[in-house]
C-alpha cells in the first residue's frame, strides 16, 4: 500500500490525501466503531477523550481479528458529535495510530446511534498478500 501527499494539497503528518492499494491486498473493512466495551456498555461519560480511547480498543480489537493493524489502514471516518473539542479526542487516537497517517475524513453530527456516544469511527484497511 502506498499513501501519498501530493504536492499543491496541505502537508500534514497526520494524515495522508491518498492511498493506493495494490490488486493483491485483502481489504478488510470496520463497521462504526463507538464507545462502548464488550458488554454493549457506554465507556468515558461525556468525556470526549475517555471515549475516543475506547473508540481506539474497538478498532485495534477490530483490525486484530482480521490480522490488520494500524499500520494498515487506508481510510478513517470519524464521526463527532457538534460541540465536541475534536483536539483532546485526535490526540488520544493519534497517540494509538502509532504514527500511522491513513487517509481520513471529520465530520460534526447532531448524534450517533448510541445515546451518549460523542465519537464514532469507520475505517478500510489493506492487509498485504
Amino acid at each position: 500500500m502506498k499513501l501519498l501527499r501530493p504536492e499543491g494539497l496541505v502537508q500534514s503528518p497526520a494524515f495522508s490525501h491518498v492511498a493506493v492499494v495494490p490488486p493483491e491486498a485483502t481489504t478488510v473493512y470496520v463497521g462504526g466503531q463507538n464507545a462502548v466495551d464488550a458488554d454493549g456498555t457506554l465507556v468515558g461519560g461525556g468525556d470526549a477523550a475517555a471515549q475516543t480511547g475506547q473508540v481506539m480498543r474497538n478498532l485495534h480489537a477490530a483490525l486484530a481479528a482480521a490480522g490488520a493493524s494500524v499500520h494498515d489502514l487506508v481510510m478513517m471516518t470519524i464521526l463527532v458529535v457538534d460541540g465536541v473539542d475534536i483536539g483532546a479526542a485526535y490526540q488520544v487516537a493519534a497517540a494509538e495510530l502509532d504514527g500511522a497517517a491513513p487517509a481520513v475524513m471529520v465530520a460534526r453530527v447532531a448524534g450517533l446511534a448510541v445515546p451518549g456516544a460523542l465519537v464514532e469511527l469507520s475505517a478500510v484497511a489493506a492487509v498485504p498478500a
